[in-house]
């Protein structure tokens, strides 16, 4: 029978079951797992992988150590008076073996660009390529997916290190694009093509557990079909670090000690870690 030939009250009815049959769908949308196909990152104790950062956690090692001799002067840096100014009070924290390292070329990023760039935006392509390639997801592919971006960001170190290098010639146009916190994201998207949502998430702390809740939340709302989400951190100056000792918010050996008897402060560390994620459906349906 043919929509005309209904009846004003049939056609009603078969409106009224369209619209459940979508509330019903959106309603499982919203309960949906979400699967997680791809996993990359950079961990302290040279976790550079799915397989590194399971063993050094499976093994139960320690990867604190002391600051890399690169960053800055670990002895003339410290100081056990938390008031000394200019100090801090520890000496070690959780820190990459490298940071300086990145394949620019692979990105179609000029030498220059790249220096003017954010070592945290840098460790973002990699690991977010990475995770990519352990999900088997080509990033061509990708290329005007609806694949959303979150990623957790919130400190700013180089920014003040080009600052206070006090050279003028590198305060460039790759310098605003090199140090906004808004561009990590939207550089990944641009990178690949992608028009799903792109955000650059500062809750401190919580930044990368915020972003990958907002990419589950999307993911389950239907705004995007797909999600790189996760965080990166970078300590390249002990500023932050003499104000948490001045504060005594930071622990002396550099170690946390959460619900321990011996917990006396926070622990400073750095990492990247993308999850690539999908609503557990499509995962399925695609052989994830």
């Amino acid at each position: 029978m043919s929509h005309e030939a209904l009846t004003p009250l049939q056609r009603a009815f078969l409106a009224l079951e369209k619209t459940r049959a979508k509330l019903d769908s959106l309603e499982r949308a919203k309960r949906e797992p979400i699967a997680v196909v791809g996993i990359g990152c950079r961990t302290p104790g040279d976790g550079d992988d799915a397989a590194a950062l399971w063993e050094l956690l499976r093994s139960g090692r320690d990867a604190v150590g002391p600051v890399p001799a690169d960053r800055w002067d670990r002895e003339r840096a410290y100081s056990p008076d938390p008031d000394a100014p200019g100090r801090t009070m520890a000496r070690d924290g959780g820190f990459l073996s490298r940071v300086d390292g990145f394949d620019a070329e692979l990105f179609g990023i000029s030498p220059r660009e790249a220096q003017g760039m954010d070592p945290q935006q840098r460790l973002v392509l990699e690991v977010a390529w990475e995770a990519l390639e352990n999900a088997a997801i080509a990033p061509d592919r990708l290329q005007t997916s609806r694949t959303g971006v979150y990623l957790g960001i919130a400190s700013n170190d180089y920014l003040h290190l080009l600052l206070h290098a006090g050279d003028p010639r590198l305060l460039d146009a790759h310098f605003m694009s090199g140090i906004a916190h808004s561009i990590a994201s939207g550089r990944l998207s641009y990178l690949l093509g992608l028009q799903g949502p792109s955000l650059s998430i500062d809750t401190a702390c919580s930044s990368s557990l915020v972003a990958v809740h907002l990419a589950c939340q999307a993911l389950r709302s239907g705004e995007c079909d797909a999600a790189l989400a996760g965080g990166v951190n970078v300590i390249l100056s002990p500023d932050i670090s003499v104000a948490y000792s001045r504060s005594r918010l930071l622990s002396p050996d550099g170690r946390c000690k959460t619900f321990d008897a011996s917990a006396d402060g926070i622990a400073r560390g750095e990492g990247c870690g993308i999850v690539v994620l999908r609503r557990l459906s499509d995962a399925l349906a695609s052989g994830d």
